[in-house]
């Protein structure tokens, strides 16, 4: 994986989306610190597969009693 700054990789845009086509990877540090902060990766590598709703699905089930409305108190916990 590289990584680059912001102003590096607005200078260089073009050619970041260049490899990231080819299957790099890209991490994009922010601030005199340079913290990594995002990383631009290969569209297809996002697209693996169905996803799970969560951790609990079909393990848990919810139920709302009544006709499921509260009011804006209870809601709020006030």
């Amino acid at each position: 994986m590289k990584a680059m700054a912001v102003g590096e990789l607005k200078t260089n845009f073009s050619q970041v989306l260049e490899e990231v086509r080819k299957g790099e990877k890209v991490g994009i540090l922010y601030g005199r610190a340079k913290k990594p902060v995002a990383m631009i990766v290969p569209y297809s590598e996002g697209k693996k597969g169905k996803r799970k709703i969560g951790i609990l699905d079909g393990k848990a089930k919810i139920t709302i009693a009544g006709d499921g409305k509260i009011s804006e108190e209870e809601f709020l916990g006030l």
